[in-house]
């Protein structure tokens, strides 16, 4: 049925902002501390308190801004945001709403529509027994709203755009997105049409996505659910729905409120943002490399594999240890595959940053300089790998104590050879019948006589010779 209908998507997504103070106040931005200890008059809406912009989030949306390729305005302005509810301490929101800070810009081809600053509010924790805790910790953390515009065609490019913004917004330092502390969140706004219509369809809200698999599948739940109403004569209403992650399916939350409902005014505490020519151009100057410049350059100077590449994009630190250990290799894409492959499987399975991986790139260096020069064969330098995280030994102590050394000289290989020829007359004659196939059976032999010590491709170049010759 949903081959018959589009869906067409926007996404509205907040992120709070890593500054070192919070939105309009001078407590400290942190997280975890004791419920209700990082609170002052000002971000619990005392009356009489001023709130003051803090420049540093400021920064970080105007960084984001220029990533992005968006317009910086120069003057912006703050309003009022009014609703009453319990996470909220002065009844309203301090935000942008008619004069953002920026707008336009795309990522991935989808346009971003704009970008505003705004104040986080309190965290809610529901109990068992019904009540409903408070924490004002985190009210009045910088956050940035980012709206795009409806030009998402499926789910699976909704989370491909979310999953490049993410890893934008951790190479920028704007926030680590820990999407488990809150830290990045997602609404989700679907409408459906049939396909090749024009016109837009009733939009349905989605929140409570707290990741981007439950984006993904929000999405294609509401997308057959819309599809499956109106093929049957039904109407799509225009409300906000809950994701039930237990459940995979959304469920009605409340109508969609208007922006009549919270009665926007201009912040009367707060004069205009004016930011200066000089300033901006500051801010540029400060411009990290971008994920994009950076899988441009690791191709062009590294050759690397897509799925290398991937992975060591992921994280701006795997690409620092990657930079590091490939410095001195005559093959830097063995510093990539080893990093991919090796280094982040012992990240993920011991739960590890990159900053805390037992082996710097000075340490691995040698192991990998060892392949490079045929003095081990891969399956040995695991073996030492491993012994290396254990111990903290050096590579070049365990080969030597383990006996790991590749054997490659002619005067020790050949008759190694020549005595699996000997002892294998059967396979000798196959290959020479044209079943060339069986030559990794002799391989196999050989690597047995000299407990993988032999270097396997110096053991088929003997093998081949010796079964040409004779």
């Amino acid at each position: 049925m949903t081959a018959e209908f589009e869906p067409v998507i926007g996404l509205e997504i907040h992120v709070e902002l890593a500054t070192r103070r919070k939105m309009f106040c001078g407590c400290p931005n942190t997280y975890g501390k004791e419920p209700n200890t990082v609170v002052c008059p000002v971000c619990m809406g005392h009356p009489g308190t001023l709130p003051v912009p803090n420049e540093e989030a400021v920064a970080r949306a105007v960084q984001l801004g220029l990533a992005l390729g968006a317009e910086i305005h120069p003057f912006s302005l703050f309003f009022r945001k009014n609703y009453f509810y319990p996470d909220l301490p002065k009844g309203y929101q301090i935000t942008q709403y008619s004069a953002s800070i920026l707008t336009g810009g795309s990522l991935q081809g989808v346009r971003i529509e704009r970008a505003n600053l705004e104040e986080e509010t309190a965290k809610s924790y529901h109990t068992e027994t019904g009540d409903v805790l408070l924490d004002y910790n985190r009210a009045g953390i910088p956050l940035l709203e980012i709206v795009t515009h409806p030009d998402i065609r499926s789910p699976e490019q909704a989370r491909a755009f979310l999953e490049e913004l993410r890893l934008l917004l951790i190479y920028l330092g704007i926030s680590e997105c820990d999407m488990e502390k809150g830290q990045l969140r997602v609404d989700a706004n679907i409408s459906v049409r049939p396909v090749g219509s024009g016109s837009f369809g009733t939009k349905v809200e989605i929140k409570n996505l707290n990741s981007f698999r439950s984006v993904e599948h929000a999405l294609r739940y509401e997308w057959e659910r819309q599809a499956a109403l109106i093929s049957s004569g039904g109407t799509v209403e225009q409300e906000t729905r809950l994701w039930d992650e237990f459940q995979k399916e959304t469920r009605p939350m409340r109508s969609k409120e208007e922006a009549e409902d919270y009665r926007y005014f201009m912040e009367p505490d707060l004069p205009p943002l004016q930011l200066s020519r000089t300033w901006l151009e500051e801010q540029r100057a400060h411009l990290p490399e971008l994920p994009e410049q950076r899988r441009k350059r690791y191709r062009e100077v590294y050759h690397l594999s897509d799925k290398v590449l991937e992975a060591l994009i992921a994280d701006p630190a795997y690409g620092r240890y990657f930079e590091q250990l490939a410095e001195g290799l005559s093959r830097p894409e063995l510093a990539g595959n080893w990093v991919a492959v090796h280094v982040l499987r012992v990240l993920k399975a011991e739960h590890l940053s990159m900053e805390d991986f037992p082996l710097s790139p000075d340490q691995l260096r040698p192991l990998l300089r060892m392949i490079e020069e045929e003095r081990i064969s891969h399956s040995a330098a695991q073996e030492v790998f491993e012994e290396m995280l254990r111990t903290g030994r050096d590579a070049a102590s365990i080969v030597e104590e383990r006996g790991l050394e590749q054997v490659s000289s002619d005067a020790s290989l050949l008759p190694v050879v020549r005595a699996v020829l000997d002892a294998h007359p059967e396979i000798v004659e196959k290959y020479r019948r044209g079943k060339t196939g069986v030559l990794g059976v002799l391989i196999g032999a050989v690597m047995k006589e000299t407990r993988g010590r032999a270097n396997p491709q110096k053991v088929r170049e003997l093998l081949m010779r010796e079964l040409e010759t004779s």
